[in-house]
């Protein structure tokens, strides 16, 4: 069994300071909480980038700041999201890529998001795969249905993806698939031999998935943008304090925790 691979998703494109008083918005604020993540134990930091007031952007600048300023603090892996907020268009979500993060995610779909529609039409998704194939930076493969698998498979017969992929299943989204122990392992076995996998519990399933991502022999991603509570009705004090719950977890049932090298390994992601 491979080492676990933690992801943490610090801010979203969704939660406010309102919502949880500790959320990473400036850049400032977003490379000093990667930095805590990494050395609590966590090797990927999925990140979203906003504004100073708190408004969700893909702008490149931005992103580029983000980046410069974690690699300043610590060698953790940085994956920046093309999904952005469900309002921006496509040529806004794609040009974060132009600052050349080591892996970036590719939603391989369109699903219900709350009041909302996720949308990626089959030509966004071969234009972000052809750009991160381009660029060489190493995508992850985002599921919140299980068709969603399929579209990622048909990229790889057009030649746009290569085998093995890594997925990260985002369930409980309300609108998409549900969070249950079951869905997980129906994913998991749809996966062709070889690919890697993450879960992203959505609020009340982000720690039973990630217990079970832990024995199952895949990886786990938390944080503010996927839950904002330690336990029911207490907000966590800090990503940080997510991904360390998980770190004591992993120990307790004697799996190892990856460093982002031995993550980029995993991964094969070639620093």
């Amino acid at each position: 069994m491979d080492k676990l691979i933690i992801t943490v998703a610090l801010t979203g494109a969704e939660v406010t300071k309102e919502q949880q008083p500790k959320l990473p918005v400036t850049s400032d604020e977003i490379a000093e909480e990667a930095y805590r993540c990494w050395q609590a134990g966590a090797s990927i930091v999925h990140v979203h980038a906003r504004m100073p007031d708190g408004t969700p952007t893909q702008s490149k600048e931005v992103y580029a700041e983000i980046k410069q300023k974690i690699q300043e603090k610590c060698d953790i892996i940085i994956q920046f999201s093309t999904g952005g907020a469900v309002w921006h268009k496509p040529e806004e979500r794609i040009q974060c890529l132009d600052a050349m993060p080591e892996m970036a995610t590719l939603s391989a779909g369109s699903c219900n998001f709350g009041d909302d529609v996720f949308m990626n039409s089959p030509s966004f998704m071969e234009l972000l795969a052809k750009t991160m194939k381009e660029k060489g930076i190493k995508p992850e493969i985002e599921v919140f249905e299980p068709g969603m698998i399929e579209n990622a498979l048909r990229l790889v017969k057009k030649g746009l993806l290569e085998l093995p992929l890594h997925f990260d299943f985002v369930l409980g989204v309300p609108g998409a698939m549900t969070g249950t122990v079951e869905d997980l392992v129906f994913l998991v076995n749809k996966l062709p031999s070889g690919c890697t996998w993450s879960v992203a519990g959505i609020g009340r399933y982000e720690l039973p998935l990630a217990v079970h991502a832990i024995l199952m022999g895949g990886h786990v991603r938390v944080g503010f943008e996927d839950n904002i509570y330690y336990k029911k009705g207490e907000l966590a004090k800090s990503n940080a304090q997510l991904v360390e719950r998980v770190v004591r977890i992993a120990k307790e049932v004697g799996r190892e925790i990856a460093t982002p090298n031995e993550a980029r390994e995993i991964l094969g992601i070639k620093k």
